[in-house]
């Protein structure tokens, strides 16, 4: 099932821009739960019912939600072929401040496990499917979770995923990919802005020398979340180190020409018979825009493919 990229979309970041600002999902109408964590916070599900006896749990990608093309897209997709979907909000991004000072980050699997224990005991089958940032996310947990893995679990999909978290926030932030970074820096430094206001434990101080991801990651996302410094979140919460202990079947897809992965993404030698992926010459960071008569992007059909399958 391979990609081939519209003629008119000329270049990787063309094709990563034009669904993200020109696509339209309709019809997917969502039912909102929102649920305790252990901690005293909470997430936000938001459901699409078909009365099915599977789900499909979907992540999204960095500073994204449920309300994303691509996430309505995958939700749609699915539920035409007979599943319930669950998109889920990672803490803070549901439009509401979370309540605790932690946020979300790439290896925050309590979360994604909490959502899975929810909604596993009312399916006889669970699909995973995650982008960017939600595909390491979906990659780890499973990984993680090895043998354990909850047996209503069947089957994993990941999308532009960073497996290798430090050299793919080098790559997002290099000169061409300007427009990115500032896109993902003015969205995560107005959280941290808007919880300041409403809990103590945020240093605004020097809030102006953060030009990366990486600043930020060495700033915010590691202290908050007990890693040492950026390094020491990426070192850990990269799924690439967690492919070979996967034990369900998973499909992982990156375009070769996404502009948010570096060559350390394209896993090789993985010694594992239920990890199989794919990198096909197109498709940009969460593009593989199609124009399906069904309305469908090839991502969608690919991932309804496998797991049907």
């Amino acid at each position: 099932m391979d990609y081939q990229a519209p003629w008119f979309l000329l270049n990787r970041h063309i094709e990563t821009i034009y669904p993200a600002l020109f696509r339209t999902v309709r019809d997917v109408d969502y039912q909102r739960e929102r649920i305790d964590t252990a901690d005293d916070d909470f997430l936000d599900l938001d459901w699409l019912h078909t009365g099915s006896d599977k789900v499909v749990i979907i992540s999204h990608g960095l500073e994204g939600n449920t309300q994303r093309a691509y996430v309505r897209g995958m939700v749609k997709a699915f539920a035409q072929t007979g599943f319930d979907a669950l998109a889920w909000n990672y803490r803070g991004c549901s439009g509401e401040v979370n309540r605790q000072l932690r946020f979300y980050h790439s290896g925050a699997t309590d979360d994604l496990h909490a959502v899975v224990q929810h909604a596993s005991h009312r399916y006889n089958e669970v699909f995973l499917v995650g982008f960017s940032l939600g595909g390491n996310l979906t990659l780890k947990y499973v990984g993680e979770q090895g043998n354990r893995i909850h047996p209503t679990i069947k089957k994993a999909v990941a999308f532009s995923v960073p497996i290798d978290l430090h050299t793919s926030c080098l790559q997002i932030s290099k000169t061409e990919n300007w427009l990115y970074t500032k896109r993902f820096l003015d969205s995560l430094k107005a959280k941290v802005v808007a919880k300041s206001k409403v809990m103590g434990g945020l240093n605004l101080s020097h809030f102006d020398k953060i030009k990366t991801l990486m600043d930020f990651d060495e700033r915010y996302t590691a202290p908050l979340h007990g890693f040492a410094g950026a390094r020491d979140y990426y070192l850990k919460c990269s799924a690439r180190s967690f492919l070979e202990d996967i034990q369900i079947p998973t499909l992982l897809i990156n375009a070769q020409n996404d502009p948010f992965l570096s060559p350390e993404c394209f896993p090789k030698n993985i010694n594992n018979p239920r990890f199989t992926f794919e990198a096909p010459a197109n498709g940009g960071h969460v593009g593989f825009s199609s124009f399906h008569k069904s309305g469908l992007y090839w991502s969608e059909l690919r991932a309804t493919a496998f797991i049907n399958d």
